[in-house]
């Protein structure tokens, strides 16, 4: 008889058992996405990124039958709502002024990266067992409240049936490659005036003298990671206060996922000034970081849209997720597309409250991507999607 079993950390369960669930795709070629995979989980933890202090304290939920592993999910206990990108704050804030407490909740998220992809990992049939059971927990704990962040859309559909279960819908903007053989195909795909301004836009870049060169694998060097630590430091200090991943997690991704990595960096000489740094899936680029030590024009255009968009065509992938918010890139080619998540909340009249927000807010959501897909860059014409 299978069995669920909450741990104390990831370190407890081998790597080969948590990849077999998480990315079983990878013994033929890259995961669908590294975010879940135990290299990438175990350097948040490793670097302390995630743990004590951080408001993320792992503790992976496993479905297990005779001893083996048959499913997993990255399961953390929080104590704010720091570094998950689909936003609760407002939902904290109208709990505590009834007098609810809503720290700890619980979360099942990749930290620090609002990147869609499996959250229930294993075979599908075990995708509601593993829900049941986090919500068991919290339940049992008293907590406030679940969440599920950045889940597929199928998993969304399958689980937003479970009583209590509520849907949220959000948004991100995409690039899509639509079989594009170089940057001029895509550019091709524009209208005039946005096709125009990307091309002025990269010429602006490049009337700086920088170098930009885009590395991967073992051609990214430790001086590069410290050199991105300080563009890190700078953008994380400014958007956040505090940045979420330490100096040691950078080292601990150079260590393990070198090959998972696409790091753009911009050279004043050989001096780096400024990067973006990216994670490569099987059919995704993700960019998920980017700073500088020096101001150059449309330099970040360049290299967290352009130069992404070039790899990800040179490559053979079919699209690449610039992160979260951002209507600036909807000029840049990349559209809007849904994002999905699944909250259990323990109190039943907070939780009909916020069901009734969330389907406005589906509504809200659907209306404005159909209104920006209608307003974006591209061409209208016959046979495009």
């Amino acid at each position: 008889m299978a069995d669920l079993t909450l741990h104390e950390t990831l370190s407890e369960i081998s790597a080969a058992d948590w990849d077999a669930v998480a990315a079983p795709e990878q013994a033929d070629g890259r995961p669908l996405d590294p975010f879940t995979t135990h290299r990438f989980l175990a350097a948040l933890e490793d670097s302390g990124s995630t743990g004590t202090g951080t408001g993320w304290q792992a503790r992976p939920l496993v479905l297990r039958d005779a001893g083996k592993l048959l499913a997993a999910t990255p399961l953390y206990v929080k104590s704010n709502s720091q570094g998950e990108y689909i936003f609760d704050h407002g939902w904290a804030d109208a709990l505590e002024r009834a007098g609810g407490r809503y720290y700890p909740k619980l979360q099942i998220a990749v930290p620090f990266t609002p990147a869609t992809g499996r959250r229930f990992l294993g075979d599908a049939d075990h995708r509601e067992v593993l829900w049941r059971g986090a919500i068991a927990v919290t339940a049992q704990n008293r907590l406030s409240s679940l969440h599920a962040t950045f889940c597929t859309a199928d998993e969304a559909r399958a689980l937003a049936g479970v009583e209590g279960t509520l849907h949220r819908v959000t948004q991100q903007f995409h690039w899509e490659n639509r079989g594009y053989d170089s940057f001029d195909g895509f550019l091709g795909d524009l209208a005039s005036r946005k096709r125009k301004m990307i091309r002025k836009e990269r010429e602006t870049a490049r009337a700086s003298g920088l170098t930009i060169r885009a590395l991967t694998a073992d051609e990214i060097k430790p001086q590069h990671w410290d050199a991105f630590w300080q563009f890190y430091q700078d953008t994380g200090s400014r958007k956040w206060g505090t940045p979420y991943l330490t100096r040691k997690a950078f080292t601990r991704f150079h260590q393990t996922m070198r090959q998972d990595i696409l790091l753009v960096l911009a050279f004043n000489g050989d001096r780096p000034v400024a990067g973006a740094l990216n994670f490569i899936g099987r059919e995704t680029l993700y960019g998920r970081y980017w700073g500088c030590t020096e101001d150059h024009p449309c330099l970040h255009f360049e290299l967290c849209y352009y130069q992404a968009i070039d790899w990800a065509i040179a490559n053979g992938l079919q699209r690449v997720e610039a992160g979260a918010q951002g209507e600036h890139k909807l000029a840049r080619g990349y559209l809007p597309v849904e994002v999905h998540s699944l909250h259990w909340i323990a109190e039943p009249a907070f939780r009909t409250a916020v069901d009734r927000y969330l389907q406005a807010e589906r509504r809200a959501v659907g209306e404005e991507i159909e209104v920006l897909t209608a307003y974006g860059p591209f061409r209208k014409h016959a046979g495009r999607e």
